[in-house]
């Protein structure tokens, strides 16, 4: 089969819905047919040192298919939307290059989305421009701040919550920075699968129709990374002195939530609460944006055999383009 020929498969779901696991089983089910080789679409899993916070895929894992975009960067650099293009665009073709095809496999929207529609670069962060927004949040409060959105940005701040500051912050300094609401950044006008030309040509998708399931899920997990020892690994991170709540590492689900115990503004007792309930939000904003991706092909991770039907849709799907 020519190079060219060869698809990509992307795989998005929320947060806990098996992702991992079915990618694997992708994988070594295609495996006497065609190699696969796995791209990770996740904002987390690029950093070092951050493993069982971010639910990363193990060493053995890893050692069973080749992996991708895992462990490439320091904890105290950023890595953005457009980087992850330009990387994983590069490493489609060179996956094609030796026979194999490559799976994208991951749970950050903006990363699918800058993908396969394109995304212009955003603005870089301003240490001046945040600290006068922090002034500013403390003087008016979260809420002040997000009708302050409301009114240069009314399409952000109708998607986020008054309290997630977070993304407040942000949405307000790329206005201060480039004098464009963030929701500019992402209009660019959807591309047919078929005239994407990274050649992603399917998108699967794993999501609950039972909410109740994913969110026992969520729970199990958070619960299970603390008992591997995710707190222990967040004080290594502190250890090192260089790192701080503002970065974007240090701002991913449950290391922020740990980081804000450790830092006295919360209790310890009250970590397995609030980080089960960030992620909970976190798969609820997943599920959001996989509902405006019409051209997925849905399986419920929530049903018995969910991953025996991924992988035949997927056999079906790849085996009969190489056909």
């Amino acid at each position: 089969m020519r190079a060219d020929h060869i698809p990509a498969i992307a795989l998005a779901g929320p947060t806990a819905s098996g992702k991992t696991a079915a990618a694997l089983a992708i994988a070594e089910a295609l495996a006497p047919h065609l190699p696969v080789e796995i791209i990770s679409v996740d904002s987390a899993l690029v950093y070092r040192g951050m493993d069982i916070g971010t639910a990363k895929p193990t060493p053995e894992e890893q050692a069973r298919v080749p992996h991708h975009l895992i462990d490439i960067r320091d904890p105290s650099r950023a890595y953005s939307a457009a980087e992850f293009v330009q990387d994983a665009t590069r490493l489609i073709q060179e996956i094609r290059a030796r026979g194999a095809l490559a799976l994208l496999v991951g749970g950050t929207m903006l990363y699918f989305k800058a993908l396969f529609d394109g995304i212009d670069d955003m603005p870089p962060a301003d240490a001046a421009v945040r600290a006068r927004l922090e002034q500013q949040a403390a003087a008016i409060g979260w809420s002040g701040m997000h009708a302050e959105l409301a009114r240069v940005d009314p399409v952000t701040a109708a998607r986020l919550a008054p309290g997630d500051s977070q993304r407040i912050q942000r949405a307000l300094e790329v206005w201060h920075v480039s004098g464009r609401p963030l929701s500019s950044f992402h209009t660019t006008k959807t591309i047919a699968p078929s005239a994407r030309p990274i050649g992603v040509t399917s998108l699967f998708s794993l999501e609950p129709q039972d909410r109740a399931w994913l969110h026992a899920r969520i729970a199990q997990r958070f619960h299970a990374m603390l008992a591997a020892g995710f707190l222990d690994e967040v004080l290594r991170l502190r250890a090192r002195g260089d790192l701080h709540a503002d970065l974007p590492s240090m701002r991913c689900v449950g290391y922020r939530q740990a980081w804000e115990s450790l830092d006295g503004l919360h209790p310890l007792s009250s970590l397995p609460e609030r980080g089960i309930a960030a992620t909970r939000q976190l798969a609820k904003r997943q599920i959001t944006w996989l509902r405006g991706m019409p051209e997925r092909h849905t399986i419920a991770c929530n049903a018995p055999d969910a991953t025996a039907q991924l992988v035949r849709a997927v056999q079906a799907r790849v085996l009969g383009e190489s056909a």
